[in-house]
Formats: C-alpha cells, structure tokens, sequence
C-alpha cells in the first residue's frame, strides 16, 4: 500500500468523488455495473461524482481538503463514497466543522478513510470474505481498518467506531479507479 502525500490525495478525491452517486435502496453486491469500456471513455472519480449533484458533501469535502486535482489522476484507486443523505446521518455540526480550513488534517484523514490502493471489484470482495471465513479487514490509504462482511447479499462495511453501512450501489467505474458508494460514513475513530 502506498502512502505518499499525492496518492493519499488522490484517494481523498477519489472519496469525495464517490459521494455524487444517489442511492435511494441497498443493491445486492450481484448488481454490478460491468462496465467494458476503455478507461479513456471513462471519467475520473471526481468527474463521475461532480456530474450527479448529489454527492455535494463530498465533493465539497475534496476541494476542502485540495484532493480534486489528485483524485483526477492516478490510481487505481477504490473508493467507499458516502452520499449526501449519508453525510447527513453525522451528529449536527460535524460536517460543518470538518469543512472548516483549521481541520483540513482530520478532514483528510476522514476521507483517506474511505480510499483503498488499487481496483477492488464488489466481486473481489465477496470472494475475499467467503475464502476469510465471512468477514475481512481492509486497510486503508488514511492508515485504519475497516471490516468488510455479508449482510444477507449486501456487502458491509464497518468502521473503527463500530459503526456498520452498507454498499448501496456496487461497481461504479471510473477511469482511475472504482467507486461503491455508501450509506453512510466510515469514522477513523
């Protein structure tokens, strides 16, 4: 796992990015988009979230933190993008205060929080939790862990404060990576 400054910026983007896709109801991790595409034809994790309008928060939070030129280049990078509904679910004021330029840092580890190096298809990932007994432990470009399992035929992901979300929609493809967006958000701890 790499963790120099620009590929963790490059993952922060790539998380902010995510953040665009609206997920109203969980897909099972069955549903992918198997998008056969060349990588040229495709947008960069910022471009495909910047185009929903609704992942604001996290695009918000990119620019915030000075990800978006890196999450436009680079990678491969796989990203858990929570939705703006799912920024939402955060106790009152900590978006707000996340946003603000004195917490840049903790801004930056939340997002890094939310990145993996390389392409993790959900089908890689349901296999790595079948062959581990039913669960795995991710690391991630910001340093932590985060425990993926199976929730019936949803893909789980549960974060350093015991917090668990699902993968609402699986398999978003982008040029420099691959996007599973969320509902919710992963808390370092």
């Amino acid at each position: 796992m790499q963790n120099s400054p620009k590929f963790k910026a490059a993952a922060l983007a790539a998380v902010a990015a995510m953040g665009t896709f609206a997920i109203a109801t969980t897909a099972p991790v069955s549903a992918h988009n198997h998008n056969s595409h060349a990588a040229h034809s495709q947008p960069t994790i910022v471009g495909v979230a910047q185009s929903t309008g609704v992942h604001n928060t996290l695009v918000a939070a990119v620019q915030a933190a000075g990800l978006a030129d890196t999450l436009s280049s680079g990678g491969p990078i796989t990203v858990f993008a929570p939705t703006d509904d799912a920024f939402g679910k955060l106790p009152a004021g900590t978006v707000d205060t996340l946003l603000k330029p004195e917490n840049k840092g903790a801004l930056t580890n939340v997002l890094t929080y939310h990145a993996v190096a390389g392409r993790v298809t959900a089908g890689d990932l349901v296999s790595m939790i079948d062959k581990n007994g039913g669960a795995i432990t991710i690391d991630t470009l910001g340093g932590g862990k985060l425990v993926a399992s199976k929730f019936g035929d949803t893909v789980a992901i549960t974060d350093a404060t015991g917090r668990t979300t699902v993968v609402a929609q699986a398999d978003v493809m982008a040029s420099n990576g691959i996007v599973h967006v969320t509902d919710g958000v992963f808390l370092p701890g």
